[in-house]
């Protein structure tokens, strides 16, 4: 994994486009909300993508980003107190936080792979993970996230109509454009189906 050398051609091009989606300004933005969730104890990264991904690449970060976003006694990752030097409880330490996000309500669409972190492969979608589970944290507005809400977008909620009976019926008198019109329709000098062509010479 760590011993990977450089990628030529066309595994370069691909490497390089998905580089550049990496955004430094939200770097910054989710940079400020982790600290402020977390608190000053977990620190501050180098800035830049390098950066970023050895500060959060052991998962005890992410661990406790999403434990803070849970109240006392239901948090779903151990976060262990000596961050792990071994490479696969690194890895276990950052599937754990992905799936407690999941668990939060962060699609699959929107989650990282674990090397995306580890090895760097990925940044974009990591910050895209990020981004999805402060939104969640904004539009759930239950006391538990800290930081500016404008941080994030607010996720779409769902708008519930009720209707009473008498509208129900009335509905059912009205014909929808959808269902076209009959305002104009003719069929006239249309013949009949079968009827033969009439031909005269």
């Amino acid at each position: 994994m760590a011993n990977k050398g450089p990628s030529y051609g066309m595994s370069r091009e691909v490497q390089s486009k998905i580089e550049k989606k990496y955004d430094e300004e939200l770097e910054e933005r989710l940079v400020e909300w982790i600290i402020v969730q977390c608190g000053t104890d977990v620190g501050r990264p180098d800035r830049g993508r390098l950066g970023f991904q050895v500060w959060l690449k052991n998962g005890v970060i992410l661990s406790k980003l999403v434990n803070s976003l849970y109240p006392d006694g239901s948090k779903p990752v151990k976060v262990p107190e000596n961050p792990p030097s071994m490479v696969f409880k690194q890895m276990e330490q950052v599937a754990q936080f992905l799936k407690a996000a999941e668990d939060y309500g962060v699609t699959k669409t929107d989650m990282f792979q674990t090397v995306d972190l580890f090895e760097g492969k990925d940044l974009a979608a990591v910050q895209r993970t990020l981004m999805a589970l402060g939104s969640l944290a904004v539009t759930k507005n239950d006391g538990y996230y800290r930081g500016d809400p404008n941080w994030f977008m607010k996720k779409a909620q769902e708008h519930k109509r009720e209707f009473t009976e008498s509208q129900l019926q009335e509905g059912k008198h009205v014909i929808g454009l959808q269902m076209g019109s009959n305002r104009g329709a003719s069929q006239a000098g249309m013949t009949g189906y079968g009827r033969p062509r009439q031909i005269i010479s």
